[in-house]
């Protein structure tokens, strides 16, 4: 049931599953693995060692696997790996890895819009959406149900918490906390996610937890340290508490807007944030 465009470009030694289609143009290099239903849309171009997922659409001018940019890069064997009925939109670009045996991860039901970069090293979590022209420098880490708004750059090495969201036009340079919500450059943190958490399904206790969490992590005045051991003895803990506190506990590029103060226009958010802890 496979269905290969005769313009198509497949290499000897690809490995397509079933009921695949490859329309016209499309280029498949030789070491690509394509599993089950993925739909490779017309003037795509798969290279390196790269699989794609079960149900996956690449669609038109997507550069998937192909060298990465990185100048230390001295031709090691490298991998990209994509999830499972993720969407790439059209002129995608997703760099494979730099290091031996090292790997671009992405999840499963992913969005990653169009003009979208993905750079070496990077880890992408499940159900991420990425709005159009997102840049993600080298070894940037985004974890599961993140959403990321259009034309924000991501620093190397940075993080991006579980369930945060990303405002446009950002340049984010430290790690974002998982649940939290920013923007702007330089980026400015505006508190959690609530909306999202609750669309999400994190139940009135859950966020009351974590409204704590984050006031005694920002808007304490308490040294990191000190705020999380104030969280670890005053919070009852729970799986996304201690999500919080390892992400706390793990950053090396230091967490984006601790030392930030609460302005005027972080009023409204402190107030809903009050509201909910009630």
């Amino acid at each position: 049931m496979t269905d290969i465009h005769p313009s198509a470009i497949i290499e000897k030694g690809a490995k397509i599953g079933n009921n695949v289609t490859i329309e016209a143009y499309a280029t498949v290099k030789g070491n690509v693995v394509l599993e089950d239903n993925v739909v490779i849309k017309s003037h795509a171009y798969i290279d390196g060692n790269t699989t794609i997922g079960e149900g996956t659409i690449i669609w038109p001018f997507a550069s998937i696997g192909t060298k990465t940019q990185d100048l230390k890069y001295r031709g090691e064997t490298t991998y990209v790996i994509i999830g499972k009925k993720c969407e790439i939109r059209e002129f995608v670009t997703i760099n494979s890895s730099c290091g031996e045996n090292t790997a671009v991860r992405i999840g499963d039901n992913c969005l990653i819009m169009a003009y979208c970069h993905v750079a070496h090293n990077c880890e992408i979590g499940n159900r991420v959406i990425m709005a159009n022209s997102v840049n993600l420098a080298g070894h940037v880490i985004v974890e599961d149900n993140v959403v990321i708004g259009g034309m924000a750059a991501v620093h190397q090495f940075s993080r991006i918490g579980q369930y945060s969201m990303v405002g446009g036009f950002s340049r984010l340079t430290h790690d974002m906390p998982p649940y939290t919500i920013g923007g702007g450059a330089p980026y400015k943190l505006g508190g959690l996610n609530l909306i999202g958490l609750k669309r999400n399904g994190f139940s009135l206790a859950l966020r009351k937890s974590l409204v704590k969490a984050f006031k005694l992590t920002y808007r304490s005045n308490l040294k990191i340290a000190a705020a999380i051991e104030a969280i670890e003895n005053e919070i009852e803990m729970n799986p996304h508490v201690k999500h919080w506190l390892d992400f706390c506990k793990s950053s090396k590029r230091g967490l984006i807007g601790l030392q930030g103060s609460l302005s005027e226009e972080d009023v409204e958010q402190e107030e809903l944030e009050e509201e909910l802890v009630k």
